[in-house]
């Protein structure tokens, strides 16, 4: 079932209408790593301390994530005419920098200091630092390129308005470049009508598409199996594979992080009742289970790869059989625009997440954070797995499938995406309400 309206509303303008400055002070110029919902963030702040100087943006430039080697660019993955034509008002937003400026690039910030680098910003710096420490190197150079950025605006004691232009940005003007939504519809579509026999031709996957068989009742649940390698060995949780993996992890850890690990002075046991171990394909199939989602539930599966491959999810498949990817519900030929291009992956996994009845994240990070707070905003219902209560659940032996159950569904009675006002240091980006919105 939808989530009963809560007394909040999306407000489409702020209380100030937005206006251009008569003149631009400069350019503002932003360098972003991180995966794609970190860039996201980044995205909106930057608009946000272009508005606070009065300077005009430079589309944000994407580094190479050096996990996934992906090079895409902020036109590769969003729809920047349109990110353009809906701050129009707001902002002025440049594709490139006029001629005067032609140097101001990666390389060239990468090889000396350079006067006009921010490279100082504090994380969650106020609006009065941008304007104090900013705005003086664009009245000298006309450019100002700051790098690092990711965080590095505060979310606290901001104005309306520019609290209400990131919100804009976030849930409006960035959106993913059509290829990307007319594959996500596609893939939507075959989740919903799922044919009773899937066909060998070629073209199979166009014909699901139109035919919308019967079978299916049109609902379908999208679930973020953040279980990859890197969060395995970060965790410093044991996950049942034995010596083998244990040896593997540690190893991985020495090469990788020289061996510090995120809590590893804590035991396993100490680990798993605090919440802080991620959630195996196997736990959070029980959780589904528990929840009351069946072998009849039509699961879509939005993932990077899998730390244990194919094996680690066998569990979960056999309970949720109707358990669907992107490769398995796009052609080789759909998927030849985003092979191998993680942000484009992801894109496609939140386009498609949007659009679910339901969204569960197995662990917290950046994808959850973005769709917690995304689906808040349009009232979609978001279940939050309870960390610390599976953890010590799991960690009892004795319990029965009943009293499982039955700790389970009321531990999660409000957490299915109701709303919570944001708290102070807390990201607009998660907690929507009340910067984002109005009450109804």
């Amino acid at each position: 079932m939808p989530l009963a309206n809560q007394g909040w509303k999306t407000c489409s303008e702020s209380d100030i209408p937005p206006t251009l400055p008569e003149k631009s002070q400069g350019y503002i110029q932003v360098f972003l790593d991180g995966g794609l919902n970190q860039q996201r963030m980044g995205i909106c702040d930057a608009v946000a301390v272009a508005k606070i100087l009065n300077a005009s943006l430079f589309i944000p430039q994407l580094e190479v994530n050096p996990v996934w080697q992906d090079s895409s660019m902020f036109m590769d993955i969003f729809d920047v005419d349109h990110f353009i034509n809906v701050l129009k008002d707001d902002i002025s937003i440049v594709k490139e920098l006029p001629d005067d400026f032609y140097w101001s690039t990666r390389e060239y910030y990468a090889t000396a200091i350079r006067a006009n680098r921010v490279k100082t910003a504090p994380v969650h710096a106020s609006a009065n630092w941008y304007i104090e420490n900013v705005s003086p190197i664009l009245k000298s150079y006309g450019i100002a390129a700051i790098a690092p950025f990711s965080h590095r605006l505060a979310f606290d004691n901001m104005p309306k308005d520019i609290q209400h232009l990131r919100c804009k940005v976030n849930f409006q003007a960035l959106v993913f470049v059509p290829h990307i939504r007319a594959l996500g519809d596609a893939l939507i579509s075959r989740l919903k009508y799922l044919p009773t026999e899937r066909e060998s031709s070629t073209n199979y996957l166009n014909v699901v598409t139109d035919s919308r068989s019967k079978q299916g009742n049109g609902k379908f649940v999208v679930l973020h199996l953040r279980f990859d390698k890197d969060m395995a060995a970060h965790s410093a949780c044991d996950f049942g594979g034995g010596k083998a993996e244990k040896l593997a992890l540690a190893k991985y850890r020495q090469v990788i992080w020289q061996g510090r690990v995120l809590n590893s002075q804590f035991t396993d046991e100490e680990l798993r009742s605090q919440g802080r171990c991620p959630l195996t394909p196997e736990e959070i199939g029980l959780l589904l289970a528990a929840l009351g989602f069946d072998n009849s539930t039509r699961l879509y599966l939005a993932s990077h790869k899998v730390y244990g491959g194919e094996a680690r999810i066998s569990t979960l498949r056999s309970l949720f059989p109707l358990m669907e990817d992107k490769k398995s519900l796009a052609s080789s030929e759909e998927r030849a625009h985003i092979k191998g291009k993680a942000s484009l992956l992801a894109a496609l996994d939140y386009y498609v997440g949007m659009h679910s009845d339901i969204f569960i994240s197995a662990s917290p990070g950046n994808m959850h954070n973005a769709m917690v707070g995304h689906r808040t905003y349009l009232n979609l219902k978001t279940i939050r797995p309870n960390m610390a209560l599976l953890g010590q659940l799991f960690l009892n032996k004795s319990l029965t499938w009943p009293e499982f159950q039955e700790a389970v569904v009321e531990g999660h009675k409000n957490r299915q995406g109701q709303l919570r006002l944001r708290k102070p240091k807390k990201s607009i980006y998660t907690y929507p309400v009340p910067d984002c919105m109005c009450s109804a």
